[in-house]
């Protein structure tokens, strides 16, 4: 078993799951008018992906016990595949629908089988070595949101952008075929499906499920929807949402110096915080400013999924392959429904400012488009200011396990004899 090729190619993985949520971001406008969808309606689209991953995660977290690993991940193989080349070749708004759905339950394959992987692989280093692995998914992003931006600046439009993915696709095919898998951590320690399932219904866990529902919207809601409600604010969206995942992806490489010094409490404590200042202050910016505040953004969300992670499975790692699956199948699930209410709040934030006797089309027809082009700019920023709610709540709620938990210690397991 090559710990380090197995490593990579879960990285490379990762990265065609994070390219996609760029590329979709950035045909959203596109879809909106070439399938004649309203932004929520574009929301329930893109959370095809977000849900069809939760399926894949609570699904496929229990069979990568019985399956094994390395079948999870062929699975998710053809899964991009097939989602790369039915959304490319959509049709209406149902086949669109269809294939990101595909794709969903593709990227949620990655996710339900490496988080486990890496987890096996690593057992005395889980948070950092899933923050390592998670670097990619920014990261993943940064390159699909770069090559969005200088292959729509030379003509080329959202098909062209997808088929992109399928370079990366071949690339970790290729690097898992031959590989021999680890059994999970729970198989290894001989711990019964009983006592895993046992361990999901704790009260620290459920509550963490809960977070997660926040921590992922707060990321993922945001990031998938600010290349269209940032797209008129006079700078280039899809630089934004660059910039915040490069951040990230920094941040996410250095995550071993945040985990020693603070504890994965602490780091979610200064997450929380940092998050719901960024946030808000960006609702507030216009300009080159929107650079400096979604920084403070990206250093806030940047920690967030992987920590949530790390910190579950080495509290709770009975859980196993399981509870990995639960967390990030809330956090997608949740994000499948934060994305039509982001596009319900920029739809209604549009509505309120359209002047009276004036409707969207008559505005966007316009021979001065500038009035249209405020209005959408003023309701996205406004949309900004309302989810900056949820890293509020969060940050009172790591705070106060913070506060209470401050010796809590990983939990070791040697043995299946402990239970």
């Amino acid at each position: 078993m090559n710990a380090h090729r197995l490593f990579l190619a879960s990285r490379v993985a990762l990265i065609v799951t994070a390219m996609s949520f760029a590329l979709r971001g950035a045909a959203g406008g596109a879809w909106a008018t070439q399938f004649n969808l309203s932004y929520e309606q574009v929301g329930w689209v893109t959370g095809t992906a977000f849900w069809g991953f939760t399926l894949a995660m609570l699904f496929g977290g229990p069979l990568c016990d019985a399956l094994g690993l390395g079948r999870i991940i062929a699975i998710a193989f053809v899964g991009h595949l097939a989602g790369i080349l039915l959304t490319m070749f959509a049709w209406n708004y149902t086949s669109l629908y269809v294939g990101t759905l595909v794709f969903g339950v593709a990227n949620g394959s990655v996710e339900a089988a490496c988080n486990p992987l890496i987890a096996a692989l690593y057992p005395n280093d889980k948070t950092t070595k899933l923050n390592h692995f998670h670097v990619w998914f920014p990261g993943g992003i940064v390159i699909g949101g770069v090559l969005s931006y200088f292959m729509q600046g030379h003509g080329l439009g959202w098909k062209a952008q997808f088929a992109t993915m399928l370079i990366p696709l071949v690339i970790y095919g290729a690097m898992f075929v031959g590989q021999s898998f680890p059994k999970t951590e729970r198989v290894q320690l001989g711990i019964s499906w009983g006592s895993m399932f046992k361990a999901c219904l704790n009260p620290l866990f459920i509550l963490m499920v809960a977070c997660m529902l926040m921590t992922a919207s707060t990321e993922l809601g945001i990031n998938q929807w600010i290349p269209t409600i940032l797209g008129n604010l006079g700078i280039s969206s899809i630089l934004v949402l660059v910039w915040i995942n490069g951040v990230m992806a920094v941040g996410r490489q250095c995550a071993g110096t945040f985990v020693h010094r603070l504890s994965p409490l602490g780091m979610l404590v200064c997450s929380a915080a940092l998050s719901a200042v960024g946030l808000y202050a960006m609702s507030k910016s216009s300009g080159p400013m929107i650079y400096v505040v979604a920084t403070v953004f990206a250093m806030g969300v940047c920690f967030f999924w992987p920590t949530m992670l790390g910190y579950v499975n080495e509290r709770f790692p009975s859980t196993g392959a399981l509870g990995l699956a639960i967390m990030g199948g809330a956090g997608m699930l949740a994000t499948n429904f934060a994305l039509p209410i982001i596009g319900k709040f920029y739809d209604q934030g549009i509505a309120l400012r359209i002047p009276a006797g004036q409707t969207t089309a008559t505005l966007a027809a316009a021979p001065d488009t500038s009035l249209w082009m405020r209005i959408q700019a003023d309701a996205g920023l406004d949309t900004l200011q309302k989810i900056a709610v949820l890293p509020c709540i969060l940050f009172v709620i790591f705070l106060i396990l913070f506060v209470t938990r401050p010796k809590a210690k990983p939990v070791i397991l040697e043995s299946a004899s402990a239970h």
